[in-house]
């Protein structure tokens, strides 16, 4: 180790071989780029695991930290221990604050739609429902059961006859005269 104020730091901020580097000398302005550069990683890598591995939280503390000292700087004792105690210090309490905060603050929960979140208006499709229903139940049995064997159960033509026991054109023919009967019966136009 040489003299106090005066040592060589590696990139952690430990004394390791290397280029000397004196704190004492420096002015303010050219302390914080000396302490980004020999603090920054064991910094980081100290308070990154007090904010439970949040990398943005910790970039936080860390650029805090850092605007503290140079805050302070000419209060600041220049011995590089010294400096990683008190860099150190300074960013377990600004996570302390935040972690108290966080407590404090109501938690931030993602945007969802919520399972009771108003649904929309369905009432012109039950309304509607409601007057084909009608209109159905005033037709005769032989249109209601291909209307209900074609378009509510989804069966083709083919498949309809089989399960009705008609021919095939009967189905055709009871749907043609079963929709003009319930646009009749709804109101619209029929188009000859």
């Amino acid at each position: 180790m040489e003299a106090l104020g005066r040592t060589s730091l590696g990139h952690a901020g430990h004394p390791s071989s290397g280029v000397a580097v004196d704190f004492a000398a420096n002015p303010t302005e050219d302390l914080i780029p000396l302490l980004y550069k020999n603090f920054r990683t064991t910094l980081f890598s100290q308070v990154l695991s007090l904010t439970n591995y949040d990398r943005q939280w910790t970039e936080d503390v860390v650029q805090e930290t850092m605007i503290r000292a140079w805050q302070h700087s000419d209060t600041l004792e220049r011995e590089p221990g010294m400096l990683r105690g008190w860099l150190l210090t300074v960013a377990r309490r600004i996570v302390i604050d935040g972690w108290r905060n966080r407590r404090v603050r109501p938690q931030e929960v993602a945007l969802e739609i919520p399972d009771n979140a108003e649904t929309a208006d369905r009432t012109d499709s039950s309304l509607a429902a409601l007057t084909i229903s009608r209109a159905m139940s005033e037709l005769d049995e032989k249109y209601r059961s291909v209307i209900s064997e074609t378009y509510l159960a989804g069966n083709t033509v083919r498949q309809a006859a089989t399960i009705l026991g008609i021919p095939e054109g009967t189905v055709k023919s009871r749907l043609y005269t079963a929709m003009r009967q319930l646009r009749k019966a709804l109101g619209e136009v029929t188009v000859q």
